[in-house]
C-alpha cells in the first residue's frame, strides 16, 4: 500500500443499505443473500439486467455489474473480444468484461468511498442508470457481432449512430 490508513471504519450506514432501500422504493425485484451484495434484476429495451452491487470493504469502494446473457458461439468470440475493446476506448465511465465461460458481457464501475463516506441513495441510482444505459447503448452491437456477422468496426459505429428529429 503507498499510503497508510485505518484498517476498519466504523460506518452510519452499510453501503448495500442504501441501494437495498433504493431496490425498495422502485419496486424492483431483488435479493439480498449477504450483507455485502445485492442482487437486482431490471428488465431493459433489449433484455433482462442482471444488476449486483456488491460491497468491497478492503478496497472501501461500492461495486456495480450489469450483466447480460451473450450466447457467443466460439467462432465470433475474438470479434466480441474486440468489440468489448472497441467500446471501452470511447467509455468515460465504468468498462466493459466479457466472460466466456458464462456467456456473459457486463458494465462495471465502483465508487471509491474512502475514509468512511458515505454513498447517497442518487449516488447509487447514477451508478446503475450508468450501467443500464451503457448497456442498452451497446446491447445491438453485440448482436450485430454475433448474430448478424459483422465486425466490432461495423457494430460499433451502427451502436453510435444517432437520428436526428422525429418520422
Amino acid at each position: 500500500m503507498l499510503i497508510a490508513t485505518e484498517k476498519e471504519i466504523e460506518r452510519a450506514e452499510h453501503p448495500v443499505d442504501v441501494v437495498e432501500q433504493l431496490a425498495a422504493t422502485n419496486d424492483w425485484s431483488f435479493d439480498r443473500e449477504d450483507d455485502d451484495e445485492i442482487c437486482i434484476s431490471v428488465s431493459g429495451a433489449w433484455t433482462e439486467y442482471h444488476v449486483a452491487f456488491t460491497w468491497l470493504p478492503h478496497l472501501e469502494t461500492l461495486h456495480v455489474s450489469c450483466a447480460f446473457d451473450l450466447k457467443a458461439p466460439e467462432r465470433r468470440r475474438r470479434e466480441v473480444m474486440a468489440l468489448v475493446n472497441a467500446i471501452n476506448e470511447q467509455m468515460w465511465i465504468g468498462h466493459f468484461d466479457f466472460w466466456p465461460q458464462e456467456n456473459v458481457a457486463m458494465h462495471r464501475h465502483g465508487l471509491i468511498l474512502s475514509g468512511g463516506a458515505q454513498p447517497s441513495a442518487p449516488q447509487c441510482a447514477a451508478l446503475l442508470d450508468n450501467a443500464l444505459s451503457s448497456c442498452e447503448r451497446y446491447y445491438q452491437a453485440f448482436q450485430f457481432v454475433l448474430w448478424a456477422g459483422k465486425s466490432a468496426k461495423e457494430a460499433l459505429e451502427a451502436a453510435n449512430f444517432e437520428t436526428k428529429g422525429e418520422a
